[in-house]
């Protein structure tokens, strides 16, 4: 039957052909390609050529299904013939052949080289070149339009504006903007433009007007207007511009000038949650790195921003205020301790929003501060030490201590104060020495502020009386010094500093500043008298014992003013119909003294008033007239006086020695011999010259005693031609001289 089958090439056509799959007249095959199948119905074995199909194109496809439609339905294939042409008369250029070839790698036409970095970033480049730039007709007409009528696609005109020129802060970015500003004036224009007409613009947009008139004294958040979804994403891009262009700027006036806008942005940024935290860390920084008045409008922004919202923000920002304030107290010096100050009144202010968690924040900080001390007890290494005895162990004693008694009275604060006070004693008494006294100091003046404003009794002056003991201030300073020494930006002395007169100077007048405000605050209290009695007693010792007028002076005021109020305090309590078990009437009594006044508490003030001029003079740099170099002035008028005294002598030749200041004349001679102890001969005598005016007869007496022997010595004619007359105008021209240099040692 296969013979049957077998049909002559001649007599195939084309497509016939092309589906045999190009069998020879001897094959077995069917024109439509079916498996040849023997007689007995089996399937006959064909070579494993045969087996693998020839992968075929897409056209040789084609025209397979064709041919098969046109041997299955001859009818339908005319149809087509006649009806569509292009679908049977295609081009059969799509060959297997060449898909086959495709598969295989061609080479290009031309060799591509590689690009480099500079190459590649020039589509970026000319994006960039695409940007429109902005310029100061764009604004005018944005400003006019703003302020006509605010719309959705103004603004974000704006913010896109806005966007591009912040871009410019930071240098180049990846981020493609719509518009450019590349000038300067464009930029400030710019930027003024958004501060002034933005706010107002978006609440005339967001319709918040009308919601602020139903509730004028709660904050209304912009989320609560009908078109905050409409203008989410354009505020979100100008808010996240304004928290960058902050981040940039450098100079104090214009950083100024954005926190102003930012205050007013604040409903804003507390609708979205992220950028304002961003915000919150910004604010920090400036709040402690910034000027005067950059530090006060961040502090503003920082607590409107927590009052509204306490439970999400304030413990983060209460957390990194304590980090910031410790970072930035690590050194001290006159600028810097307004600005410590500064810091200390504003974290109590946010301390005192919620005392709940001002409790947790202070009863671990305080608690940290306790650890520290006692690792420096236990283990006794410097180290440990310099952890506590450091200015930034310090400044947060004082900051305690102020958020303790501005926050008084309040029941969750006050377990606090006691283990804050023990804290301070123990720092006071880890290294009792004397190069330490500037620090006891200001614990002790941490001590005083604390008890004052909590009414809880502090043993703070055997800390000041104990200096008094301690120190031997009979003893003749080793050198002079040039200036005072500053304790209130001191920790610690060096031993030179031990030795000068300053040191001794300055250690009176702290204990005397230092008593006269811890008594000050006693002063209206009933128990003054009994307060004051072992006080008094120990600086009636004190002068005793004490030879030198310019420590002596300050200390017996003080005596005179503490014993004043003791009798004033003495003569109201005799004049009293109650016990003193009746604590209402002993408050009565008290706040009645503390209104009428005391003689302490007046002269408290106007002493008050003078040093805090005092304290304004050294901030500004400018000197006080006790701290000028007088030693140098006085060597000068010792010289002249000298010269004179020569001159002198040659119009009396036969003058004796009989002036009160040969003495003087000669001690200096003798210390002129030799040139390494010039100095040292000096202060010798400046030291022992050093007292106070009350003193002058003292040392006037002295002198005369003096006179009284030298003239027994000599052999001189001088007192047959002189008369009285002269003498006298002598003795007094000499007196002057040593007042001059009784003035030169008080200073």
């Amino acid at each position: 039957m296969a013979s049957k089958h077998k049909r002559k090439l001649k007599d195939l056509s084309v497509d016939e052909f092309l589906v045999s799959g190009f069998d020879s007249d001897g094959d077995d095959s069917d024109s439509d390609g079916e498996e040849h199948i023997q007689q007995n119905g089996k399937k006959k074995k064909t070579d494993p050529q045969e087996t693998i199909p020839k992968k075929k194109g897409k056209a040789t496809e084609h025209k397979d299904q064709l041919a098969r439609l046109q041997a299955k339905d001859p009818e339908f294939y005319k149809f087509l013939k006649a009806n569509d042409q292009k679908l049977l008369n295609f081009d059969d250029s799509d060959s297997s052949e060449d898909e086959d070839e495709e598969k295989y790698h061609t080479l290009p036409s031309e060799l591509e080289e590689a690009k480099s970095d500079e190459e590649e970033d020039v589509p970026a480049k000319s994006k960039k070149a695409e940007s429109i730039p902005v310029t100061e007709k764009m604004i005018a007409e944005w400003k006019a339009a703003l302020r006509a009528e605010p719309s959705q696609r103004l603004f974000r005109e704006v913010t896109q504006a806005f966007k591009g020129a912040v871009a410019t802060t930071k240098g180049e970015s990846d981020d493609q903007c719509r518009y450019v500003v590349s000038d300067s004036a464009v930029f400030n224009s710019l930027v003024l433009f958004c501060i002034r007409d933005i706010p107002v613009a978006l609440q005339r947009m967001l319709d918040l007007k009308s919601l602020e008139k139903q509730d004028q004294k709660k904050l209304i958040l912009p989320s609560s207007s009908k078109r905050w979804q409409k203008n989410m994403l354009d505020i979100k891009m100008y808010l996240s511009g304004l928290i960058q262009l902050l981040s940039s700027l450098t100079q104090a006036t214009v950083i100024a000038a954005v926190l102003r806008h930012i205050h007013q942005m604040v409903p804003y940024y507390l609708c979205l949650a992220k950028q304002c935290r961003i915000l919150l860390k910004h604010l920090v920084k400036q709040w402690s790195t910034g000027e005067e008045t950059v530090r006060v409008l961040a502090f503003l922004a920082l607590s409107k921003i927590c009052r509204h919202k306490q439970d999400v923000y304030l413990s983060v920002v209460l957390k990194q205020m304590y980090i910031a304030y410790v970072q930035n107290c690590k050194f001290t010096s006159p600028t810097i301790l307004p600005l410590i100050s500064f810091m200390q009144r504003t974290l109590s202010e946010m301390y005192a929003l919620d005392t709940q968690v001002s409790y947790q924040h202070g009863f671990i900080y305080i608690r940290q501060l306790a650890i520290h001390l006692r690792n420096a007890m236990t283990m006794k290494k410097k180290e440990t030490y310099q952890s506590v005895y450091n200015w930034q162990y310090v400044h947060c004693l004082h900051l305690w201590c102020r958020v303790l008694s501005t926050l008084y009275p309040s029941e969750i604060l006050e377990p606090l104060i006691y283990p804050l006070c023990q804290v301070i004693l123990g720092c006071i008494k880890l290294v009792p020495i004397a190069r330490y006294y500037p620090l006891r100091l200001h614990c002790v003046r941490a001590l005083t502020l604390l008890s004052s404003s909590t009414r809880t009794f502090v043993p703070v002056l055997p800390f000041l009386l104990e200096i008094l003991q301690q120190e031997d201030f009979n003893k003749k300073p080793g050198r002079m010094s040039a200036k005072p020494i500053n304790f209130d930006v001191v920790l610690k002395l060096s031993k030179t500093n031990l030795q000068e007169k300053a040191f001794k100077d300055g250690l009176i007048e702290q204990i005397y500043d230092l008593m006269l405000e811890y008594f000050h605050t006693q002063a209206c209290t009933i128990g003054f008298p009994e307060l004051a009695l072992p006080t008094v007693i120990q600086l009636k010792a004190f002068l005793k014992e004490c030879k030198v007028a310019n420590h002596c002076k300050p200390i017996r005021q003080l005596l005179e003013k503490i014993q004043e109020n003791s009798s004033h305090i003495t003569s109201r309590r005799q004049r009293a119909a109650f016990a003193v078990a009746d604590g209402t009437a002993v408050t009565a009594w008290e706040k009645q003294t503390r209104e009428e006044g005391t003689p302490l508490t007046k002269y408290y003030i106007q002493w008050k008033k003078l040093r805090e001029k005092e304290v304004q003079m050294e901030i500004s740099g400018k000197e006080r007239m006790m701290d000028l170099n007088l030693p140098e002035i006085n060597r000068k008028l010792i010289k002249e006086k000298k010269k004179d005294k020569k001159e002198f002598k040659g119009l009396f030749e036969s003058d004796s020695d009989d002036d009160g200041t040969e003495p003087v004349l000669k001690i200096k001679e003798k210390a002129g011999e030799g040139d390494s102890d010039e100095d040292d001969g000096e202060l010798e005598d400046l030291s022992d010259l050093s007292g106070d005016d009350d003193d002058d007869d003292d040392y006037g007496g002295e002198e005369d005693s003096d006179d009284d022997d030298e003239p027994s010595g000599s052999k001189g004619k001088a007192p047959k031609k002189l008369s009285s007359v002269d003498l006298q105008e002598i003795a007094e021209g000499d007196e002057d001289v040593v007042e001059d240099l009784e003035l030169s040692d008080q200073d």
